[in-house]
């Protein structure tokens, strides 16, 4: 009988696609991250220099928060690529697999709502500064569900090899 402290064996690895689901997570955070740092480095990206000053405090401590915001965003989209780092307790990186997926579409619904606000719209410069927006953090939207796809594939694994054993 297994123990809730056994690891996975070596021949249920992750299919095909649920590595590439997990890659695709860390792309899909990367186009933000790159927009909100040229926004750090006083690159034009739809905000006039006034909302720049007054919303985000650029130039000022704004820069480093926008800058450690798209690191830790890209170090967090990186994670569900790695091996599970506590092997030593899959039911506890499962719980929290599946707390995280619900979490994320929490956020990409609070997300929707935030974009079509009025103040949220009002700050951004319309034309192609808000397609270049919109098309940068659209990708975004796809982390929850490919995070419950991956999520999904590690709980199925775990659980046929816990049968299995």
């Amino acid at each position: 009988m297994p123990t809730p402290t056994a690891s996975l064996p070596q021949s249920a690895s992750a299919p095909a696609w649920a590595r590439r689901a997990a890659h695709a997570i860390a792309q899909c955070a990367l186009p933000s991250g790159l927009w909100r740092i040229a926004m750090a480095c006083g690159v034009y990206v739809g905000y006039g220099d006034q909302v720049l000053r007054d919303v985000y405090e650029i130039p000022g401590w704004g820069i480093a928060y926008v800058v450690a915001l798209s690191v830790l965003a890209e170090l967090a989209a990186l994670f569900p690529g790695q091996r599970p780092v506590a092997a030593a307790a899959p039911r506890t990186l499962d719980a929290l697999s599946w707390t995280a997926s619900a979490v994320l579409l929490l956020v990409a619904a609070w997300q929707l709502v935030v974009v079509f606000t009025v103040e949220s719209q009002s700050y951004l410069s319309g034309g192609t500064a808000r397609t270049v927006w919109a098309c940068v953090f659209a990708p975004l939207f796809a982390v929850p569900v490919l995070m419950t796809a991956v999520t999904w594939s590690y709980a199925r694994r775990r659980h046929r090899a816990w049968s299995q054993a």
